[in-house]
């Protein structure tokens, strides 16, 4: 795993993201968006979540770890979750509205890289919890990102783009989300 590479990709999409879907679509291998970025910035996510629980709640006892472990794959649980459910969602879509062909994996690449905005959001707010009503508003960068990523990468006509964009766009943001309060449910039913 290359975290200077992860940095650079992560900063451009969020700098400069029509370059970055450029650069994204000329890459030959489609499957390094998994082990390249979505699962590092997963980790990094639940990683920065666990340290602010355990700064927060202190370090003392069990209770404080069992508290930030529960918090750490809850997020990690809702973000890989929320990622391949958004992509499976948008790649269906993508063949019923658009009569594009079955392709997967690159609507997986969409959607993994698309998160960039909301796995840096993450990382922030696991490590400055007070950061959220700011991240929450953020969180609609997230569009812009889609918009560039749909026209570069998936190809989207310019007549539905700004509709497909939209669709997209809630869906990258509220299959994590829903995925997260479902399992913060179990868990107090489990608890």
């Amino acid at each position: 795993m290359n975290y200077k590479e992860l940095f650079h990709i992560t900063m451009q999409l969020i700098s400069s993201p029509a370059q970055a879907w450029e650069e994204i679509r000329l890459q030959e291998d489609g499957r390094q968006v998994f082990t390249g970025f979505v699962y590092p910035m997963i980790g990094l996510s639940a990683l920065s979540v666990f340290i602010g629980s355990l700064l927060e709640q202190g370090w003392g006892g069990p209770q404080s770890f069992q508290y930030a472990m529960t918090r750490c794959c809850a997020l990690a649980v809702a973000l890989f979750g929320g990622y391949f459910l958004a992509a499976y969602l948008l790649n269906q879509l993508r063949m019923s509205w658009l009569k594009q062909e079955d392709d997967l994996l690159l609507v997986q690449r969409f959607a993994g890289y698309t998160l960039s905005v909301t796995f840096v959001i993450q990382i922030a707010i696991g490590l400055l919890p007070d950061f959220s009503i700011i991240a929450s508003l953020l969180q609609f960068y997230l569009v812009y990102v889609a918009w560039e990523g749909c026209r570069s990468l998936l190809r989207v006509e310019e007549k539905t783009l700004v509709s497909f964009t939209l669709v997209a766009s809630v869906l990258l943001l509220v299959c994590p989300w829903l995925i997260q309060i479902v399992f913060n449910k179990l868990m107090v039913i489990l608890n």
